[in-house]
């Protein structure tokens, strides 16, 4: 199992719904959504997971890892779609 460390940076919020929201860096802007784990953020903006790969506090989440892998407030987040060619 991997281990990602303390978590550090502003403390999460309750939404009027009663879920938590975090602020996250993506790819360098903030953003603030609904607590989740990398998959689900993957999912969220409409990419397939075949084809990005993606960094937390840069450590690459394997595929394998990024439903188990919930996001934190505070949290840097790259993501990078993979394109083929020559």
């Amino acid at each position: 199992m991997l281990d990602y460390g303390a978590r550090e940076g502003p403390a999460p919020k309750e939404t009027m719904t009663g879920c938590e929201t975090i602020g996250i860096e993506l790819n360098g802007e903030r953003r603030e959504l609904t607590r989740t784990s990398v998959a689900g953020l993957v999912a969220q903006l409409g990419l397939r997971p075949e084809v990005v790969a993606v960094e937390v506090n840069q450590t690459l989440v394997p595929r394998a890892e990024r439903e188990r892998r919930e996001l934190a407030s505070g949290d840097k987040v790259e993501v990078v779609t993979l394109v083929g060619g020559g």
